[in-house]
């Protein structure tokens, strides 16, 4: 089974290739993809990798968490999942609901509204 880690606080200067290297010290590395802003085609300064196996991934965790590449400390973990949402305009399946609270608001105050 393979494991995902997230690296963060990546040098701008990295790319896939040399995040697949620097990994590669520790395993079979599934893939590893440096994330690219849309517009700009710049690095954000994350990364994913994918290991061959969850011991591989540990290893790589354990060894390459706090290094310094190019004067910036990486921070390597486990990947979390994705949170699932169907909207692409961030908002959860229910979409957006504002909070029902009796304290605040219109409606219960006359004119102008209600306490603040």
């Amino acid at each position: 089974m393979s494991s995902k880690i997230y690296v963060g606080n990546l040098p701008y200067s990295v790319t896939d290739s040399s995040l697949r290297s620097n990994f590669s010290e520790f395993g079979s590395v599934g893939s590893a993809k440096v994330m690219m802003d849309r517009e700009t085609g710049n690095s954000k300064g994350f990364g994913f990798v994918e290991m061959a196996s969850a011991e591989c991934a540990q290893a790589a965790i354990t060894a390459l968490h706090g290094v310094s590449v190019d004067g910036r400390s990486i921070v390597v973990t486990l990947a979390r999942p994705r949170e699932a949402s169907n909207d692409s305009t961030g908002h959860g399946a229910g979409g957006y609901t504002a909070t029902k609270r009796s304290d605040i608001g219109y409606g219960t105050g006359g004119f102008g509204g209600g306490r603040y």
